[in-house]
């Protein structure tokens, strides 16, 4: 049988007091929303203020409130406090003095601020505001003349005969001493990789067939005459073109009077120069970005540091180095190298 009538139980008078602290706390909106609710049903203000613990002119106030403004006048209203230390204007001062680079710290800025009569660590909330702690990123100088450069390049490259391959070509230094990349670990263990006491160092050549991805790299010491020595490999490797063309950067070994030499003997080399401090524009450096991936966080012997080069080139077909260099967002080739290369593919 339902019982005629059914009472809280509180376990302790604590209960009661969390309850009533709370309407008077964060539940402050849902009270006057009951007492709203209470009075929409006919009961007096001196009631409703009976029930819920309050004086009649507060229930009366929150009443009136809700006929002016509706629901939303139940909200706090936005009180004026103490002003905020440092001044209206401390966020637009910081922003201002951060937007010139520079090795802030909150000390520094606090000292830069004119020292303002606020601690440390209001400072340092006050930035949170308008800022972030991270590291600059370095920006190449650029070349004034790089749009130039880059349509001369275009310009020469629509003027190859037929069956002229187009090599992308650029060099990276590779160390026995390990390259460290983030990676994921367990908790509490940051991984070790151990160095090899000394470090050696190898050049890789290397040139992208930016139509057929075929790849063809050298191993060598950074010099002039390595690069001379590639570049007579390149051409042995492509008998039949009757044009090898070879776009690289303005580094020293590419500008030397001895490759200048070796090109003018070599009427099927032609050899274009980019625009300087544009690496970005060389397809070739996300293969060697690919590359140091493979082969970080290894500490092996310096033999073994070679294979793993050999290892990662003989593994990657050339569709796959394609897709890595993507150089068909370089702004050497034409506009329609991409519908070009789909349909030769």
């Amino acid at each position: 049988m339902r019982p005629a009538s059914v009472f809280a139980k509180g376990s302790s008078g604590a209960d009661a007091e969390e309850l009533r602290r709370l309407l008077r706390g964060p539940w402050r909106q849902m009270l006057r929303a009951v007492m709203v609710l209470l009075s929409l049903h006919g009961l007096p203000a001196g009631q409703i203020a009976e029930l819920l613990e309050c004086d009649a002119a507060t229930v009366r106030r929150w009443i009136h409130r809700f006929d002016r403004g509706g629901v939303e006048a139940l909200a706090d209203r936005p009180r004026p406090g103490r002003s905020r230390l440092g001044g209206p204007r401390l966020l637009d001062r910081i922003t201002r003095l951060l937007q010139t680079p520079g090795p802030w710290t909150i000390r520094r800025i606090w000292q830069r601020l004119g020292r303002p009569e606020i601690s440390l660590r209001t400072l340092y909330r006050r930035v949170r505001q308008v800022a972030v702690w991270r590291r600059p990123k370095l920006v190449a100088r650029g070349d004034p003349g790089h749009d130039a450069v880059v349509a001369a390049i275009r310009a020469r490259l629509l003027r190859l005969p037929r069956r002229a391959l187009v090599f992308a070509e650029d060099e990276t230094h590779i160390n026995w001493l390990p390259h460290v990349r983030a990676s994921w670990t367990v908790w509490r263990h940051r991984p070790q990789v151990r160095t090899p006491g000394k470090n050696k160092r190898i050049t890789v050549y290397g040139a992208l067939d930016v139509t057929s991805g075929d790849w063809i790299y050298w191993l060598a010491a950074r010099s002039a005459a390595g690069f001379i020595a590639f570049l007579q490999a390149l051409l042995d490797e492509c008998p039949r073109a009757p044009r090898v063309v070879v776009i690289c950067d303005n580094d020293g070994i590419h500008t030397a009077k001895a490759v200048t030499r070796f090109a003018r003997t070599q009427p099927r080399l032609l050899l274009l120069h980019g625009a300087r401090y544009s690496p970005h524009d060389n397809p070739v450096e996300r293969i060697w970005h690919a590359l140091k991936d493979y082969i970080a966080n290894t500490a092996v012997t310096w033999p073994a540091r070679q294979r793993q080069i050999h290892s990662y080139f003989r593994t990657r077909s050339p569709d796959q180095l394609l897709t890595t260099a993507a150089p068909w967002t370089s702004p050497w080739l034409p506009p329609d190298y991409e519908q070009n290369w789909w349909n030769a593919a």
